[in-house]
């Protein structure tokens, strides 16, 4: 198994031949006007600093009804609100301001959909509230299911999905256990008919233990009691990869990956190994972030760039990673100890959905 991985890991370290954000967009945009939107060549959306700005956050979490306790950190006690008032600023441009009216007239009789973990429903209630500031008074119809929760704004005919599904790949009950299984996604069929997709998955490859989801591993009739989990993320990635070749019509469907979503729980990431996130109050502010880029990112470009769709990476890992300051920590209303995975509502969601605003209506 190490020979495998060490192997895999030179594959993975090989220059990409695949897209980034505005490259693939550029690209793609050149060779077939319908499977992309051209972007300025000379902006690079990912490569910034953040900026203290008064006018933050986009809108009031006291106003917002799609706030889970998890996220609503003002509600649930956290003293300070600098965190609140940080502007992502790319260094060779301005991001386009986030209009919520003229994305909801643009997108009018369309579907979106985040497929992920609890990454995509960060994202998502995100997106939410920050179109309903736009709209106070429009009618909106709000479900909530087991896997599945919905956002329409009626009078504009826009619906926002969350279909919850924390690996793409399947998690299935067996006679003999849970089985993650690499090569299957058959919970894809609830995804097609969508004219934007935003997927999400890593957090939970991860976890090992009594928050392990599963007690088994398989992928083309063997299963394993486990394997490195790297590889397996690797493998069920590019399952999700040949889903989207098959299944997607770039001309009616825009796909999104929103990238890989960083924790601080380890303050040596930024030089300070006594600390985590617990009392952070500002961001990290230096050129380079210490922990330099985790390998989950690097297998994401490497199955990106073999994907033959345009599948458009939200590359939201290192400006994440600025933001120790930005994460729930104690003041979660649903967990228990210090999170520092998910992020306060409002806060950095909101830039990953202003990135997602300026690749579309740039």
């Amino acid at each position: 198994m190490g020979l495998v991985f060490f192997s895999l890991f030179l594959l993975l370290l090989q220059e990409s031949k695949g897209q980034d954000f505005s490259a693939a967009i550029n690209n793609n945009a050149s060779s077939n006007s319908n499977r992309s939107r051209s972007l300025d060549t000379n902006c690079n959306w990912f490569k910034g600093k953040w900026v203290y700005d008064p006018s933050y956050p986009l809108y009031d979490p006291f106003k917002c009804p799609f706030i889970d306790p998890e996220f609503d950190c003002q509600k649930y006690g956290r003293p300070d609100d600098m965190y609140l008032k940080y502007r992502w600023q790319p260094f060779s441009c301005n991001l386009p301001r986030f209009n919520g009216v003229y994305f909801l007239r643009k997108w009018k009789g369309k579907k979106i959909m985040f497929v992920g973990d609890s990454l995509s429903l960060n994202q998502f209630q995100s997106l939410t509230c920050m179109i309903q500031a736009w709209v106070p008074n429009s009618q909106i119809s709000y479900v909530k299911r087991d896997g599945l929760t919905s956002v329409s704004f009626l009078e504009y005919d826009v619906k926002i999905l969350l279909y919850r599904t924390p690996y793409l790949v399947d998690l299935v009950n067996e006679g003999f256990g849970r089985v993650l299984r690499l090569d299957s996604i058959r919970g894809g069929d609830a995804w097609t008919g969508m004219d934007m997709l935003i997927f999400n998955t890593w957090h939970w490859w991860t976890h090992t233990g009594r928050s392990q989801p599963f007690d088994y591993i398989a992928e083309g009739g063997k299963t394993w009691k486990d394997m490195n989990r790297m590889i397996a993320y690797y493998k069920g990635l590019t399952t999700w990869g040949r889903w989207v070749n098959r299944n997607v019509d770039p001309s009616k469907t825009k796909v999104f990956f929103q990238g890989v979503s960083p924790t601080h729980y380890e303050g040596k990431d930024w030089n300070q190994p006594t600390q985590s996130c617990t009392g952070q109050t500002q961001p990290f502010f230096g050129t380079r972030y210490p922990a330099g880029t985790p390998m989950a990112w690097v297998v994401v470009k490497k199955v990106l760039s073999r994907i033959k769709k345009p599948v458009y990476l939200l590359d939201v890992t290192t400006l994440s990673q600025y933001r120790k300051d930005a994460h729930p920590a104690a003041y979660s209303g649903l967990h228990s100890g210090t999170d520092c995975s998910h992020w306060c509502l409002p806060g950095l969601p909101d830039t990953w959905n202003h990135l997602l605003y300026a690749a579309l209506f740039s």
